[in-house]
């Protein structure tokens, strides 16, 4: 993805759940549905996609299938990348009808996708240069001891948002277990003592990669997170919000690098809550029968009536919205 390029819409055919189903997409796109309603499906498609895997067709192809799994992206400026699975799990990828391996590369290096895991966030690195978190949260330490390294304000920036969302804590700092490793430590306010981050809570290790993914200096161009809100006392959720959008909308932090075009995922009505105003970067995802369809919010008929004086969370709860467990 080139600087200010972003992808406004993915189609898939016969992958999984996702037998015909378009998923829009903007500058920032919460997905919300149910279990089962091809949300993860979606962002694992890309994945597979942007890093150009082979797949095991008994897997991932949709139940009756008309043929492989097919997966294609408009991009905003024209671009249209098609990538085709054979019966065999090979893929092949298309930019406009033809092959470009410098699209394939670029594509493979400018999209992110992440899924925090506790255990993963809090293990010691090995240092290495220019390291950043992967799916799961590794390398977080990494990440931060770069970011301390090559852009100190902003490291403080972040020490100063720490302090806002967790007051318990007043700097991230750094132990070294062995030679050429390092390790998080949170410092206790108003003392000296760390405490080391296999010790931390979960939720505090999920807040604090979302603060590392918030003020990278030089984030992925695309960045899509499972339940960002996942281990978040919802108190917090506000401070999620501003850290996914100081991601997609620099401009509002006084910040002049290109945009991140960011999905997220959730199961949260107090999360969903916080886009009431913002009905136009919602999807929702719902199964019908043995297929997965997505819808823009903003497109639902009656959407201003339905919303009254509601709370948005209360509505999706409650099904009306769509994207809710159907009951036997």
């Amino acid at each position: 993805m080139v600087a200010g390029a972003m992808f406004k819409s993915i189609r898939y055919h016969n992958f999984k759940v996702l037998r015909d189903a378009t998923l829009p997409l903007g500058r920032f796109t919460l997905l919300v549905g149910p279990n089962g309603s091809g949300k993860s499906t979606a962002l694992q498609a890309l994945q597979l996609v942007a890093l150009g895997q082979s797949l095991d067709p008994t897997r991932f192809v949709s139940l009756n299938a008309d043929g492989p799994p097919e997966v294609a992206i408009e991009w905003n400026d024209g671009v249209m990348t098609t990538a085709r699975w054979s019966e065999k799990g090979s893929i092949v990828r298309m930019h406009n009808g033809s092959t470009d391996v410098a699209l394939d590369n670029r594509l493979a290096a400018s999209v992110r996708f992440y899924s925090f895991d506790a255990s993963s966030l809090a293990a010691a690195v090995t240092l290495q240069p220019e390291m950043e978190m992967a799916t799961a949260g590794q390398n977080l330490a990494g990440a931060l001891d770069r970011l301390r390294d090559k852009d100190p304000e902003r490291f403080q920036a972040l020490n100063a948002d720490l302090e806002k969302w967790l007051p318990e804590f007043d700097q991230v700092l750094f132990n070294t277990p062995n030679s050429g490793t390092r390790e998080i430590e949170l410092r206790v306010a108003g003392t000296k003592r760390g405490i080391r981050a296999s010790d931390l809570s979960h939720g505090t290790l999920f807040a604090l990669a979302m603060l590392a993914l918030a003020y990278s200096s030089q984030p992925p161009p695309f960045v899509a997170i499972e339940e960002p809100e996942r281990g978040i006392h919802p108190r917090l959720l506000r401070r999620i919000q501003d850290a996914l959008y100081r991601l997609a909308f620099p401009e509002n932090n006084q910040e002049s690098r290109a945009p991140v075009q960011v999905v997220i995922t959730t199961h949260s009505p107090f999360l969903l809550d916080l886009y009431r105003d913002h009905p136009e970067e919602i999807v929702v995802a719902e199964r019908v029968g043995g297929e997965a369809r997505f819808a823009r919010l903003i497109d639902k008929n009656n959407l201003i009536e339905l919303l009254g004086d509601s709370r948005l969370g209360d509505l999706w709860y409650s099904g009306i919205l769509g994207g809710v467990p159907l009951e036997q």
